[in-house]
């Protein structure tokens, strides 16, 4: 084998591991969908034990209101020198009666993630901005006044 060539086969092997190098990361988070499973449980037949034996254990649950059991997945993608981004989202939200029948079933996706674009690096708040020596001495003097038997507001006899 040539020089040259054994240069070129050399270059070639450090493109091929710096290109792999700069793949996607891809993150599954929370519950793993089986659509399968999900299109078995039907409302009116299915109750919340029929649902965790068929779905198992909900991502959460409702604390208020009617009683909702929340199964939840997020898949993220992030490239080199890329922000992460949002690649697929599921949310399926089994509603239950009062007697622990299911009465419905909603899935929502992609159509409500919402992509917040935040506007510079500081957020912005009420009241005046002090600096850090006014937030660590600004109170003094003023702790305990208007208290106490010196103040005057004490009323005796």
């Amino acid at each position: 084998m040539t020089k040259a060539r054994a240069t070129g086969w050399m270059a070639l092997g450090a493109l091929a591991l710096a290109g792999g190098g700069c793949s996607s990361i891809t993150e599954q988070r929370g519950y793993v969908f089986d659509d399968t499973l999900a299109s078995t449980i039907q409302p009116g037949i299915d109750d919340q034990r029929s649902v965790a034996a068929t779905m198992g254990r909900p991502s959460f649950t409702s604390e208020y209101g009617q009683p909702t059991w929340y199964y939840v997945h997020n898949a993220t993608s992030r490239g080199p020198l890329v922000r992460v981004r949002i690649t697929d989202n599921r949310v399926l939200a089994v509603r239950f009666d009062d007697s622990g029948n299911v009465a419905s079933i909603d899935r929502s996706g992609m159509e409500n993630v919402v992509h917040l674009s935040p506007d510079g690096d500081r957020t912005p708040t009420l009241g005046r901005e002090r600096s850090f020596l006014e937030d660590l001495f600004g109170n003094i003097g003023s702790v305990g006044a208007g208290q106490g038997p010196m103040s005057g507001s004490n009323t005796g006899p």
